[in-house]
């Protein structure tokens, strides 16, 4: 009896559910439709977080801060580069010099504007003032810089001076990792000129060649002592004016000096 009590109950329930008048139900109270306030209410305009793609950074890097010696001249050097910006527009500085003897061999310096157009490469313009050797030259710069396959860092620059001078350069550099803390790092650089230039000792074509290798030991990232070799080679016109004044065509030297970077 107690069985069949429950059945029927369950059925009566089932009839009422699936009857037109509990479909027609109403709650006891309504709920009003949603308003274009409501819609307001629940989303709010908040000010959104500050993104970091417009941020402008700077990077200075002292490749070479060095003492170079050999059999006949010996002085300090250096060579510098840095830049400010951001992804896509930089401005870069480079400087590099030297001196023989207590007096400026040579001396250099560009300011140029860097667009990136690639993954990992720059086009860049801008200007050149040359301060030794002879008297002071200004060039216009316009080369691209950045990393080709296996990590090797390409500059390759063509100028424009006074007087329809032209001239070129390229620099290419490795860094071979030895240990986490020793790197091999060596470079090479070749310069080309389309007139000669006898104040300058300078002949046409194929000018100069160096070549350098530094072994650095990086106590941190952000310094590190080093020692190396260079050579440098003269080549056409320009060994032929050296060679006239009295000086090598060429020659060997010890390096030893810092690379710092921040």
């Amino acid at each position: 009896m107690r069985h069949l009590t429950v059945l029927v109950i369950a059925c009566v329930g089932v009839v009422a559910c699936l009857s037109p008048r509990a479909a027609r139900a109403q709650p006891a109270t309504p709920i009003p439709p949603v308003t274009d306030a409501d819609r307001a209410a629940a989303f709010p305009d908040v000010e959104s977080y500050a993104t970091q793609d417009s941020a402008v950074h700077s990077f200075v890097l002292v490749d070479q801060l060095e003492w170079h010696g050999s059999d006949a001249h010996e002085g300090p050097s250096w060579d510098s580069t840095g830049w400010i910006g951001g992804d896509l527009h930089r401005l870069w500085f480079r400087t590099a010099g030297d001196a023989d003897g207590g007096h400026l061999d040579e001396a250099e310096a560009h300011l140029l504007y860097g667009r990136a157009f690639a993954r990992w490469w720059d086009v860049v313009v801008g200007v050149r003032q040359d301060v030794r050797p002879g008297p002071a030259q200004s060039w216009l710069a316009v080369g691209v810089q950045g990393l080709v396959p296996y990590w090797f860092e390409i500059e390759a620059t063509a100028y424009f001076g006074t007087g329809g001078r032209t001239a070129a350069r390229l620099e290419a550099e490795y860094e071979l990792l030895l240990t986490n803390r020793l790197v091999l790092q060596p470079l090479a650089e070749f310069n080309l000129f389309g007139k000669t230039d006898l104040a300058r000792g300078i002949g046409a074509g194929l000018s100069t060649i160096h070549g350098e290798l530094r072994l650095r030991y990086e106590i941190r990232r952000e310094f590190a002592p080093y020692v190396g070799i260079g050579w440098r080679n003269t080549f056409g016109d320009t060994s032929s004016l050296a060679r006239a004044a009295g000086d090598s065509s060429g020659g060997r030297r010890l390096l030893a000096g810092l690379r710092l970077w921040f």
